[in-house]
């Protein structure tokens, strides 16, 4: 019989007990450690970014379905008389000639409202996705001018296939060319602006400043399609109408970067790196 009444057994290796207990069953409420931590954290963060990524497929399905529902009702002529009160309401009484406030006012539309037109838009996407090239981000400056460029295109073939006539209620505030259902600049204003403003949030890890760069990405995308009306150059639904799709086509692109991010295709910044979320 062995020295000190051992069995003869051979203790185990200090290998073979971390391995024992990490595979040992976890308590109810017990406090997990080392690499189950680490594990278990991993497992929640992807579950919270695939609840993320569901969360945005909802939200721009339910965009092109509003947009799907408004344009019904603009072809039935449903919204005629709502449309036609919203837009009075922006005018003096008794002479629709006239938009609501001072000159100076009507000035200040003009001014905001160009925030959505094609020149200065193309000029923004440029020098946004030039900033990205040179930042080495050439995934993200591609998904940027394809966002962009297939928004607009999208834009002008809803104007061609609704082929809806500017508002004759009221004189129009500036010179306009094209069909009036969906607004264009609503539309484009939403995708550029609200694109712009998820690239930066992404790149920014302070929650404040989260929420100042897409609060005003929304609040530019407002502005050009209330100025819109304001102006007498579109119906309240055709700015609503652009609103919706072009939401729902900033979030679609969203999906699609996180996506392309997911294959490598597009780079990853060095917070989105140590967060492993887009």
């Amino acid at each position: 019989m062995p020295e000190g009444g051992s069995t003869g057994e051979a203790k185990p290796t200090p290998e073979e007990v971390k391995v024992t207990r990490l595979r040992e069953p976890r308590e109810p409420g017990a406090v997990p450690s080392g690499r189950r931590k680490l594990r278990w954290a991993a497992d929640a963060i992807a579950d919270r970014v695939e609840a993320r990524t569901v969360v945005v497929m909802l939200l721009a399905a339910a965009g092109i379905w509003a947009f799907a529902e408004l344009a019904g009702e603009v072809l039935e002529g449903d919204t005629v008389a709502a449309d036609r009160a919203l837009l009075l309401l922006l005018r003096a009484p008794g002479n629709p000639a006239d938009p609501l406030g001072p000159p100076w006012l009507e000035e200040t539309g003009r001014d905001l409202t160009a925030l959505g037109s094609t020149v200065v838009l193309a000029l923004l996407t440029l020098a946004v996705a030039a900033f990205l090239w040179l930042r080495g981000l050439h995934g993200a400056a591609w998904l940027l001018l394809g966002a962009t460029l297939s928004g607009m295109l999208v834009s002008f073939a809803l104007k061609d296939l609704f082929d809806r006539p500017r508002p004759d209620l009221v004189p129009h505030g500036m010179h306009v060319a094209t069909a009036s259902f969906p607004s264009g600049h609503s539309m484009m204003a939403a995708v550029v602006y609200l694109t712009l403003g998820v690239l930066l949030a992404r790149v920014e890890p302070r929650l404040r400043l989260k929420l100042y760069v897409l609060s005003t990405a929304i609040l530019l995308t407002l502005l050009v399609g209330i100025t819109r009306i304001y102006l007498g150059v579109h119906w309240p639904s055709d700015v609503l109408a652009g609103w919706t799709i072009g939401a729902a086509w900033a979030l679609a692109s969203w999906l699609v970067a996180r996506l392309l991010q997911r294959s490598g295709r597009i780079e990853r910044t060095r917070n989105q790196a140590g967060a492993g979320t887009l």
